[in-house]
């Protein structure tokens, strides 16, 4: 019997369990798992706004060989113009453990198209996975977003950073400098040297339970300064990070009383490559030109403040990747990755010369509100 793609429904979630743990069984990476119920926990399909998420899964007599999730989303380009923009991720196919499957990726995202003709994607884990070797095999455009980190505390990154641990004598290296302190003393030197001009204006920093449409007047300011980029409003942003969501830090930051941009900061969740280090993101952002290291510097304090040894970020934008360079921030090998379909590319010519104008971050993608 033919595949047939459809949204995800109640009467489906079983047939996803059973999906998973084939996948599982048949040795699939342990996050490779569908969503286990058919009404998204973040960003319910809500009348009226045009946030949202919805899943899709490819069915055969009621088995589920396949599955994919898209999250809309309102973008504005540059000619001032607004559109409903889909963001493709989660997509599974049998296909990972069973040979027999190996073109339903294909399928699933040629489905996706049809649904929402501007596409992206964001993330996919580095160049070697197989969703971006299939999306440029068809032609899309795409780049890494620059990966941004700080190190706070020398000491313990060079103890717990274990991606570079990988050998005995990177191990004893790393060892030694801390015992010695020579980490924590070449990290102060970068840092003395990478102080920005404005480390020391006044700003005032507020954090907030949940951001109000105060923030209206920011964005619309802003957002001529920005070849593509989701719609980030008071309503947009309340919708994000709601006031429950509390693992994350709303901050609003001012210069002589003047808002000048925000940020979403938090602590991300263990991953075994940082080891027993408490790692800090800058998630999300939106600032004034000028204001951008400032927002920055609010941030990172904000972060350091709440006991993080490390602090990365991932950011496409230029007037963001300028100042996290001056603000001591180093720049490491990116696998956070953005592909955009042939459609929505059209709009963004040419595309290596408007991708340093689209702002990206880790919250354009599906990793809200823990998953970043």
């Amino acid at each position: 019997m033919a595949l047939v793609i459809e949204p995800f429904r109640e009467e489906h979630e079983n047939a996803v369990t059973e999906f998973n743990q084939r996948l599982q069984a048949g040795g699939a990476a342990s996050d490779l798992v569908f969503f286990r119920r058919a009404t998204p926990e973040w960003l319910p399909p809500l009348a009226g706004s045009g946030l949202f998420s919805e899943y899709f899964v490819a069915h055969s007599a009621g088995v589920v060989r396949g599955a994919y999730a898209l999250k809309h989303q309102d973008f504005h380009f540059e000619d001032g113009t607004v559109q409903s923009v889909a963001y493709y991720h989660h997509p599974l196919s049998e296909g990972i453990i069973n040979k027999a499957y190996s073109s339903l990726g294909v399928m699933l995202l040629r489905d996706a198209m049809a649904r929402a003709p501007r596409l992206y994607c964001l993330g996919m884990g580095g160049y070697d996975r197989p969703l971006p070797q299939m999306l440029i095999k068809l032609g899309w455009k795409h780049c890494p977003v620059p990966f941004y980190f700080k190190i706070v505390h020398a000491g313990r990154f060079l103890r717990e950073m274990q991606s570079l641990r990988t050998s005995a004598a990177r191990r004893f290296l790393m060892d030694l400098a801390a015992s010695t302190r020579i980490g924590w003393m070449s990290l102060r030197l970068h840092d003395a040297m990478k102080t920005p001009g404005r480390a020391h204006e006044a700003i005032e920093v507020q954090q907030v339970e949940q951001f109000s449409n105060e923030l209206d007047a920011l964005w619309h300011e802003a957002k001529a300064h920005h070849a593509f980029t989701a719609i980030r409003d008071g309503n947009v942003l309340q919708r994000l990070y709601p006031a429950e969501c509390a693992h994350l830090a709303k901050l609003q930051i001012r210069r002589a009383g003047k808002l000048i941009g925000w940020a979403v900061v938090g602590e991300r969740r263990r991953d075994a490559k940082y080891g027993n280090m408490r790692v800090g993101s800058l998630v999300d952002c939106w600032a004034l030109p000028d204001g951008s290291s400032s927002v920055i510097r609010a941030a990172t304090d904000a972060l350091v403040s709440s006991g993080a040894d490390l602090i990365v970020s991932n950011q496409l934008h230029g007037m963001w990747r300028k100042p996290f360079e001056a603000y001591g921030y180093l720049q490491g090998p990116s696998n956070f990755l953005f592909a955009v379909n042939k459609e929505l590319s059209a709009r963004l010519q040419p595309f290596e010369e408007k991708k340093s104008r689209v702002h990206m971050t880790r919250a354009d993608g599906d990793g809200l509100p823990r998953n970043y």
